[in-house]
């Protein structure tokens, strides 16, 4: 017990040793020198660690998209028809391709899904209570056509038939979307648009955005957005599907003003359903309603094909801090004494005269040793005080402790 707390009641110190070695002299400098060189080439220039940076981006963005189109050989479709929805907003959908239900009444009718066939009516007891289908099952099998009974549902009727052949509006591909996006950095209260001081209206009416000549142009051709996205358009006009277009602000606001711009890139968002045949693609259904003059309501439902483009904003933007600066700086002077360490764990366990530096560093020392040491110095010096004592390690004095 009292050895635990001699051993508790200890002071450790550091002690130095000057070590002449080539091999750990040349591997404590090129630690050293690697790590300042990640400092200041990684910490500093690339990841610009000086600077406080807000990643809290506000941002709006409006679309428009402009074009006409024929659809079914029979029909012209303009901006009014075929954009859902209508506000402009930064998620939006361009139809391609309608599937039509019109005159539906509510009443009683047949199942169009073949799932439904049936001869007898517990073949469609089974059914009832469970989802699917347009309609609430009755529970009976009622005639489809002249050759296929189905089971009857009470909704809209007639059922809608969603697996009948339509070509899509190829026009499409060639639709222009504008956008406009503003952005605004809140810690810095600094806001920026995707107009460039240098873009005029004639500029805006005759440009196309494109990856080389025209990167900071607003005005995108559908066609070339799924293009960059590394799509098929056609595909996309039959099934439907989701694209990103990506708007990336990466500010520094140490620079002038000119160099925080906007940067385009293009993904296709639900790209896994590319790859699955259950429900493939992007569809979605709505319907516009009807009085006749009796009062009765009807309504034509619509199951759309659409390319849905979702306008996505992120970005960030540095600015100089002293905090950060001071922060990084203790750091990497820190840092440099991981070398130390490294040194000393092959110092003192790989070299062949490991057993001689340890022990020239770790040393231990009692009181009663202090005081013996303390006399024979007094004696073999008078000249050096009481309260002096001589390193016999490293030939210096060392000041003692006043009694």
């Amino acid at each position: 017990m009292w050895q635990w707390v001699q051993n508790f009641f200890t002071y450790e110190t550091t002690k130095s040793v000057l070590v002449k070695s080539w091999t750990i002299g040349i591997i404590n400098r090129v630690v050293q020198l690697l790590i300042m060189a990640y400092f200041i080439g990684w910490v500093f220039v690339a990841e610009k660690a000086y600077q406080v940076r807000d990643t809290a981006i506000e941002s709006s963005v409006m679309t428009k998209v402009k074009g006409f189109g024929i659809y079914n050989n029979s029909k012209v479709m303009d901006v009014a028809d075929y954009v859902v929805p209508t506000q402009g907003a930064s998620v939006f959908c361009i139809i391609t391709k309608l599937i039509t239900t019109d005159n539906q009444v509510q009443g009683y009718c047949p199942e169009s899904e073949m799932k439904y066939r049936c001869t007898h009516d517990r073949n469609c007891t089974r059914h009832l209570n469970k989802p699917g289908g347009y309609g609430v099952r009755t529970g009976r099998c009622v005639r489809f056509n002249d050759t296929v009974n189905t089971c009857e549902m009470r909704g809209w009727c007639p059922a809608e038939i969603d697996y009948v052949n339509a070509e899509p509006m190829m026009e499409v591909e060639n639709f222009t979307i504008f956008i406009k996006n503003s952005i605004r950095f809140p810690l810095f209260n600094y806001t920026k648009g995707n107009f460039l001081p240098t873009i005029t209206s004639h500029y805006i009416k005759t440009c196309n955005f494109d990856l080389v000549n025209n990167t900071y142009c607003p005005i995108f051709r559908v066609g070339d957005v799924i293009r960059y996205a590394q799509q098929n358009f056609t595909t996309l006009a039959h099934k439907g599907g989701v694209i990103g277009i990506k708007i990336g602000w990466m500010c520094d606001l140490d620079k002038t003003e000119d160099q925080c711009s906007p940067s385009y890139s293009f993904t296709r968002l639900d790209a896994l359903s590319q790859h699955n045949n259950v429900s493939p693609g992007y569809n979605f259904r709505f319907a516009k309603y009807y009085k006749m003059e009796n009062g009765t309501e009807y309504r034509t439902l619509v199951k759309a094909y659409a390319i849905r483009f979702d306008v996505l904003v992120n970005g960030n933007a540095g600015k100089f801090n002293m905090i950060p600066t001071l922060i990084n700086v203790v750091a990497a002077f820190t840092s440099v004494g991981v070398g130390t360490v490294l040194c000393d764990i092959i110092l003192l366990n790989f070299l062949k005269e490991a057993e001689q530096y340890k022990a020239k560093k770790f040393e231990e020392v009692s009181d009663t040793e202090l005081e013996s040491r303390s006399d024979e110095l007094y004696r073999s010096h008078p000249s050096i005080s009481h309260d002096e004592t001589l390193s016999a390690d490293i030939g210096v004095f060392s000041i003692g402790q006043y009694r």
